[in-house]
């Protein structure tokens, strides 16, 4: 028999996200018993029961929109086949069984995945900062030496050239990338990569000078054309705190990617909004 507490941390440790769904409450008849448990996965990999039947079916199809959402909620069911009204909304299940049951949706993951490109000073910060803060880092850099040195904070070190690491394994839309390379050039390709391959993170930010992300976004509109959208694109980088040490950035850094993960980046302190009105990219 298998334990799916011991299936959570195996997946967790895989960087997978996951939904524990556990009957909390049951009124008349049904196949659902207070307590039962069933683990389900961002692959719709299933593990344990609560139920089976329509039910079942619909906690899985369920368990996918949770984890879209990355919040835990609970919803009552009718096993009647009849309409009823939970939270303003009709739910149907086809069951026969005219029974009533609550189902608890945990969702069991990071507050999300944040790509880091650079393992330097402001990067190896920035993962010690995320770390507490409930978010899945992935550290890239092409140095060996520079990986070797990072701490445990980074749940993943890969040394690997910042580009192939993209064309080897991709980036899903709706992560957090943050570009912080030794130089612009790679900081540019990097860039350039996630537009090509039309890649649609939820934050990406680049470690950049009003100079520099002036210059080199006058390059990107010729080669890319005038319809970019870069409304999720945040060069400079962080929030205006004033300070300029590595911790200081990351500090300002991840209250940027909080500002976002809470949809609060209406903010006027982001850095990007100290650029000139004609040179701000995301309304062009």
């Amino acid at each position: 028999m298998f334990d799916i507490y011991e299936k959570i941390n195996a997946y967790r440790k895989q960087g997978k996200d996951l939904v524990l769904v556990t009957v909390t409450e049951k009124d008349g008849m049904g196949p659902a018993d207070i307590g039962k448990k069933m683990l389900v996965t961002q692959d719709n990999e299933a593990f344990g029961t609560v139920g089976g039947g329509a039910i079942e079916f619909f906690a899985r199809e369920k368990c996918q929109e949770i984890i879209k959402l990355r919040k835990s909620l609970s919803e009552k069911y009718a096993l009647c086949g009849r309409d009823v009204f939970v939270d303003d909304k009709e739910v149907v299940l086809p069951m026969a069984c005219g029974g009533k049951v609550t189902l608890f949706y945990e969702f069991v993951g990071p507050k999300q995945y944040v790509y880091i490109f650079g393992a330097g000073h402001c990067g190896a910060a920035l993962a010690r900062i995320l770390k507490p803060l409930g978010f899945h880092t992935t550290i890239i850099d092409e140095r060996q030496v520079v990986i070797d040195a990072l701490d445990d904070s980074a749940d993943e070190k890969i040394c690997q050239g910042f580009v192939d690491y993209i064309n080897s394994n991709g980036l899903p839309n709706d992560r957090y990338i943050v570009v912080a390379t030794p130089s612009h050039t790679n900081d540019y390709h990097v860039l350039n990569a996630i537009i090509e391959k039309n890649i649609k993170p939820k934050y990406f930010g680049m470690l950049c000078s009003k100079k520099k992300i002036g210059e080199y976004m006058n390059e990107a509109y010729k080669r890319f054309g005038e319809n970019l959208n870069l409304d999720n694109f945040y060069s400079p980088i962080g929030l205006d705190i004033g300070g300029n040490t590595p911790e200081e950035i990351a500090i300002s850094i991840s209250g940027e990617i909080l500002s976002v993960f809470y949809d609060k980046q209406e903010t006027n302190s982001h850095l990007r909004n100290s650029l000139s009105e004609e040179n701000q990219y995301w309304k062009h």
